[in-house]
């Protein structure tokens, strides 16, 4: 019985702003800094490859003293609002209602909501209520890759069934007001907000990519490299500076072998559909793929249109390969990394 991944739509929140636009904002921000550091942020913010983000919150209210309550009520308000959004564009692409769904994952690591997103929307759209719920809240980046994993694992057991994986995000969220270090600033140059729904099913005359393998890939004493550690202000980001060079001496190992096992050389992967964590990380995949011929210029644009989403930008990626109609055959390598450190592959066949 086959898995197949028949609709995958995103959903914007209604703030934007290019990074020249909130290059004042960064001046009134470093005020009472030294020059030569007022600089060096400007700088990491101009070379982010980001050209836009999206936010829930306007640029005024990110750049205001608001407390780690005020910011978690915002994001509890709008990610309902977001993830509600992206499930119904993704129903609606695959011609589907919501009691249609049988499983529901969702996923952020971005802010605190008990219960889940997940019952919310179950409420709001009147899903079944039998419908079986996962809420993945401490996978970071990767998540979104990992939802699409553990929903294949219930669909490959159920068939005829369907499956939901909604990732919505907001590191806006966890901007520390108060911290100077590379970290707040680097992250807050490469971030954005977003949210995706993607809808898999187990039913076979349902058409789409079809999942054919799946694997995680742990790194080991690796915990400190990316997360988040809670503090009085929020959710402060923990982003380790060595993160492109482990990517860089682990690639081989995530991606030949898993290839091998379904008999396969990267030769054989048509579409590149990767999660973009940052220019590094970028141009340390694209220098590793360039020299084997692949390209990953639709990693690249998305992190050029809307920063990193954390979890949701992958599926971002994933997307813009779905609207494309590919032909019968055509392979693809999803990838995605996150905490733990850790990193998630999908092998897609249309």
């Amino acid at each position: 019985m086959s898995v197949k991944i028949i609709s995958v739509a995103k959903q914007l929140p209604k703030y934007t702003r290019s990074t020249a636009d909130i290059l004042p904002y960064l001046e009134v921000w470093l005020s009472g800094q030294e020059d030569r550091f007022k600089r060096k942020v400007l700088k990491i913010f101009e070379n982010a490859g980001v050209d836009r983000r999206y936010s829930i919150m306007d640029a005024e209210e990110v750049f205001l003293n608001t407390s780690f309550e005020e910011k978690n009520d915002i994001y509890v308000r709008e990610v309902i609002k977001l993830g509600e959004s992206a499930l119904i564009k993704s129903l609606e692409k695959a011609k589907l209602q919501p009691e249609d769904i049988d499983y529901i994952i969702t996923v952020s690591c971005t802010g605190i909501m008990i219960p889940s997103l997940d019952a919310y929307l179950i409420n709001s759209l009147k899903m079944k209520q039998d419908i079986v719920r996962l809420p993945v809240t401490e996978m970071g980046c990767a998540a979104g890759v990992s939802g699409i994993i553990y929903a294949k694992n219930f669909l490959k057991s159920n068939p005829n069934k369907r499956a939901v994986v909604i990732a919505v995000e907001s590191p806006t969220s966890t901007f520390q007001l108060d911290d100077f270090s590379m970290v707040n600033i680097v992250s807050a140059a490469i971030f954005g907000d977003g949210a995706a729904s993607v809808i898999l099913s187990s039913y076979e005359d349902e058409e789409g990519p079809e999942i054919k393998d799946e694997a995680m890939y742990h790194f080991y004493d690796a915990q400190h490299m990316m997360g988040f550690k809670l503090v009085n202000t929020g959710l402060q980001m923990i982003l380790d500076i060595s993160v492109p060079q482990t990517i860089s001496d682990h690639f081989p190992k995530i991606v030949h072998p898993f290839l091998e096992r379904n008999g396969l050389t990267i030769q054989d992967i048509d579409h590149l559909i990767f999660h973009p964590g940052g220019k590094k990380i970028v141009q340390t995949v694209e220098d590793l793929f360039g020299s084997l011929g692949k390209n990953i210029d639709d990693t690249k644009d998305v992190l050029k249109l809307y920063g990193n989403m954390s979890s949701a930008t992958v599926l971002y990626v994933l997307e813009r390969f779905m609207d494309r109609k590919l032909p019968k055959g055509d392979k693809g390598l999803m990838l995605s990394f996150g905490p733990g450190f850790s990193a998630q592959r999908i092998l897609l066949e249309w």
